[in-house]
């Protein structure tokens, strides 16, 4: 499907599954687990399932380690969930956030969300 770009063309093939993805970034949004714009989300996702995939051809061998390693590194980018890297100014953000609107995780899932938050960043 990417073997042969092409500036301005998308492969036939490209367009049920990005729309696909695009349609679950956007539900990610609208229950506010995104820190970035359903599109840029879908970008992330699928620039990073691309460039895995052509590793992975060009070497001729599975790579899991890096497979995981993207997967796990996207998925922090766009949901904000890199912030709880050590940034104690980002967990307090995501702590206010999770507290000013419990209605996206849930009043339990967002209580345990704080206590945890607060752990890591005290750990």
């Amino acid at each position: 499907m990417y073997g042969t770009v092409q500036p301005g063309y998308s492969p036939a093939a490209q367009s049920r599954p990005s729309e696909i993805l695009r349609s679950i970034t956007r539900q990610a949004a609208e229950r506010g687990r995104l820190v970035v714009t359903p599109e840029q989300a879908a970008a992330h996702v699928l620039v990073a399932n691309i460039g895995v995939t052509l590793r992975q051809i060009v070497l001729d061998e599975e790579d899991r380690v890096l497979s995981v390693a993207i997967r796990e590194g996207v998925i922090a980018a766009i949901t904000g969930a890199a912030a709880l890297g050590g940034d104690s100014d980002a967990v307090r953000d995501l702590i206010e956030r999770a507290a000013s609107r419990p209605e996206v995780l849930g009043p339990t899932e967002t209580r345990l969300f704080i206590e945890w938050a607060q752990r890591l960043d005290g750990a």
